[in-house]
């Protein structure tokens, strides 16, 4: 796993939808075979990149808002990025 991937990866994200972007586990270690380390890292600078585009992000478990809707981060999903712009 590369920076480049990561960077692909959350590039083809913003061009399906650049208001929510999802990143679930089948995905990651399923469809792109990462380990549980790999895994991790992966969200580690995913989220550290997002959060530089001006993103909020939330890992399984955790509450968020997405048009004015409360949310949380369901079990199949490792990751969920809101844009800042589009949490009312």
């Amino acid at each position: 796993m590369t920076l480049e991937f990561i960077t692909n990866n959350i590039n083809a994200k913003i061009s399906q939808n650049q208001d929510i972007l999802t990143f679930t586990f089948y995905e990651l270690r399923v469809k792109y075979n990462l380990t549980e380390s790999e895994t991790k890292r992966f969200l580690e600078l995913a989220q550290i990149r997002l959060e530089n585009l001006g993103y909020s992000t939330y890992i399984t478990g955790e509450k968020y808002m997405y048009a004015g809707i409360a949310n949380t981060v369901k079990e199949n999903e490792m990751m969920v990025a809101v844009k800042n712009n589009a949490l009312q």
